[in-house]
């Protein structure tokens, strides 16, 4: 029997945040996979390495979380204004689906940086020293995000300083702008689509939960720790190793999506892993953070778990803070009132691996909530570049 030999597609597998992806550039990709469709998920999956029965992505770019189940195409934009589009896929682990229903806000660093080290931003707009504004297009939500990254001779500059909780080693510092990132299209079109701060929500099998649900950043389910039996300060092991939990959290996760109008009837939310999160808040306390240095309560403004995929996130996802630095500038939301209540304009969060500071601009026009911009700070490094090669059969 004959087999095709494997392929090699030009890749550049980088770190954002505190997520792992393998970055193409649109006009690299073989050139059915240039278009969506199944030829491009194919690729996705076998790049990754999915699906995976073992949940191990040995034979695959993956690492079996889904903070490291991740692809990324750039292309230069042809919008006004805007340097280059970014389309991201969220791959499953153990399925055949690759989920475009939402943007990755740690990749969103890696996608400035990289737009940078693929070309994709035009000459004249790089200052030969200082910070290169990279306008981005996010193509899956139809969002902008500006993106700060400093450069050298040019060229990213990509060592540093700072330091981000759930990060091993410092970085340069990337400030990544959400310009209006409320209201995905989706749903009633409202940043709070079923019209409320907190709604009560039905959830089969548990009961009635005290809920904030909103579209910014990520559609977002937030509860309460302590209406589900926690207190904010559990690590991974507390929730992934308990599948009972995970099973609860996922029934949870579904009765938000259809409360929010992302679906219309439960069966989708398993082609539908990417959206909404499911995120527990809770007032600060001391806790101990994954990588052993104590969190105290003085630190931070609350504490907020959330899950990806099904499974606990190790840190925090970017497009799910987004969504926490809004919920907690309008008063009156489960993040607010966790965060001690009022106006804000920023809050520290306390997470798994330590903290994040997001801040966001809410105003209320017409009786209706909107947020103009939400800034955190990220960084991001190529790992590794040059091609990545699949089974001709892959696609």
């Amino acid at each position: 029997m004959a087999h095709l030999p494997q392929i090699k597609v030009p890749a550049t597998y980088m770190r954002g945040g505190t997520s792992k992806g393998v970055f193409f550039r649109l006009q690299d990709l073989p050139a059915n996979c240039q278009v969506p469709g199944a030829a491009r998920d194919k690729l996705f999956m076998r790049v990754i390495g999915s699906p995976d029965p073992y949940s191990a992505h040995i034979d695959g770019m993956g690492g079996a979380t889904s903070s490291t189940s991740k692809c990324v195409i750039l292309s230069k934009s042809s919008r006004p204004d805007h340097d280059v589009d970014y389309l991201y896929g969220q791959v499953s682990i153990d399925k055949a689906f690759v989920d475009w229903s939402g943007n990755c806000g740690n990749l969103s660093t890696a996608a400035g940086a990289f737009a940078l080290h693929a070309g994709l931003v035009d000459p004249s707009r790089i200052p030969d020293n200082g910070i290169c504004v990279v306008r981005i297009w996010q193509a899956n939500i139809k969002k902008t995000i500006i993106a700060h990254v400093p450069v050298t001779n040019r060229q990213v500059q990509e060592t540093g300083d700072f330091e981000l909780d759930g990060v091993t080693f410092p970085a340069a510092e990337i400030v990544l702008e959400f310009i209006d990132p409320s209201d995905e299209g989706e749903g009633s079109g409202s940043m709070f689509p079923t019209g409320n701060l907190v709604d009560d929500l039905e959830v089969p099998g548990i009961g009635i939960l005290k809920a904030t649900m909103i579209t910014a950043g990520i559609p977002t389910v937030f509860v309460n720790a302590e209406d589900i039996g926690y207190t904010g300060t559990e690590l991974r092991e507390a929730i992934n190793s308990d599948s009972a939990a995970l099973a609860r959290f996922e029934a949870i996760r579904v009765a938000g999506a259809l409360r929010m109008g992302l679906i219309k009837m439960p069966e989708e939310a398993a082609t539908r892993q990417h959206t909404p999160k499911i995120a527990f808040v809770a007032k600060p306390t001391d806790y101990v953070s994954s990588s052993g240095k104590t969190v105290a309560a003085a630190d931070v403004d609350l504490l907020v778990r959330a899950l990806s995929m099904g499974k606990l996130h190790h840190a925090m996802m970017g497009t799910a803070a987004v969504a926490i630095g809004t919920a907690a500038a309008v008063p009156g939301t489960l993040v607010n009132l966790a965060a001690g209540g009022g106006e804000r304009e920023s809050v520290r969060f306390g997470h798994p691996s330590g903290t994040l500071r997001v801040g966001a601009q809410a105003k209320r026009i017409n009786d209706e909530w909107t947020v103009t911009k939400a800034i955190m700070s990220r960084s991001a490094r190529v790992l590794m570049e040059g091609w990545v090669r699949i089974p001709g059969d892959s696609i």
